[in-house]
């Protein structure tokens, strides 16, 4: 099989090459495409030792920006990374998936025009996993492609998150929680408590109502919310480990014996920067879609490429859109895409 690697779509176009290129010593059992400007993409690669027979180059002549509409720059910027790489997603069978560090409205764009919907899938949604305090990962879903949505759209979120969460981590029934204000079952906006009844009677273990407060817990498996709400969790809870840090480091700062004290506790520290830091998660995956999107941050280092490029791998590997088909194939009536119109 063959993975994409959009090559322009992030900060640090080197540091993405550099990891599609090491996640090749994984694994045997595919190769890259990297997909950008082929000037670049060579003399990186001049850099690096790699096996060039697991190694193409499919040239591109645009960029597509933030500043850019998405959906416009998806149809007319024809000879850009992120549309190249799409176009060649969806022609080739042995091409199982794509990575990109670009425009987040782009790469989403793109995937709902380029690929679309896996069929059941009333909208596919963004799956970041996080670290937990139990040493886990937590998924969290929608977290910022759907803003406005239906109880069905996060009844399927849960199924697409307990699929990917099998796949990813090996748990055969993840915990599911819905994103609320209360633990409560009378808890919740109008969707929430809307979406309550039907999760009950989905073939899911779904636990209930759950507050941002436990988000890295490692109480839940899968949290589903709405884009919006979703997102801001998700700022909220990369903000709050950033200040954090902040305020740890800045009071190591303050006196000397807390300088001497961070002498003894300074592997403890280190082992939290490095549960914490984003770029060890690899990416967000793009769930619902006919083939697997990773979208890493436009900033990533080599190792989240590497990570993404092993995302994908073990969604392929796994089966995922045939279990997930299968899965929704069960579920209760009305409980289809069409119900979500």
């Amino acid at each position: 099989m063959k993975i994409i690697v959009d090559v322009m779509g992030g900060d640090k176009p080197q540091e993405v090459i550099k990891g599609a290129i090491d996640s090749l010593f994984l694994s045997k059992d595919f190769s890259i495409i990297l997909v950008g400007n082929e000037e670049l993409i060579t003399a990186t690669l001049s850099t690096l030792k790699y096996d060039s027979a697991r190694v193409e180059i499919l040239p591109s002549t645009e960029d597509i920006s933030c500043s850019d509409e998405p959906t416009v720059a998806i149809r007319k910027k024809t000879e850009s990374s992120l549309v190249k790489s799409y176009d060649l997603l969806k022609r080739e069978e042995e091409v199982v998936g794509l990575i990109s560090a670009g425009s987040t409205g782009a790469v989403l764009t793109g995937g709902f025009m380029k690929i679309g919907r896996l069929k059941g899938v009333s909208r596919p949604a963004l799956a970041p996993a996080l670290p937990t305090l139990t040493g886990g990962k937590v998924l969290l879903i929608d977290s910022g492609a759907n803003v406005d949505c239906k109880p069905i759209n996060l009844c399927h979120f849960a199924l697409l998150g307990s699929a990917y969460y099998r796949a990813a981590f090996g748990v055969e029934r993840p915990r599911v929680a819905l994103l609320c204000n209360g633990t409560e079952k009378e808890k919740g906006n109008a969707l929430v408590k809307a979406a309550y009844p039907l999760m009950e009677q989905m073939d899911i273990n779904f636990v209930g109502n759950m507050e941002a407060r436990d988000v890295l817990s490692g109480k839940y498996d899968v949290i589903v919310a709405d884009g919006f709400a979703g997102n801001v969790a998700l700022k909220a809870t990369e903000g709050g480990v950033v200040t954090l840090l902040k305020m740890l480091k800045s009071g190591i700062k303050s006196s000397f014996r807390a300088k001497i004290g961070y002498l003894f506790l300074k592997p403890v520290f280190t082992e939290l920067r490095k549960t914490m830091d984003i770029n060890g998660q690899g990416g967000a995956v793009l769930l619902g879609l006919k083939k697997p999107v990773v979208k890493v941050h436009g900033s990533a280092t080599a190792s989240a490429v590497t990570i993404a490029v092993s995302q994908i791998t073990t969604l392929a590997n796994f089966g995922y859109n045939d279990k997930l088909t299968e899965a929704l194939s069960s579920l209760p009536e009305g409980f289809g895409a069409e119900s979500a119109v």
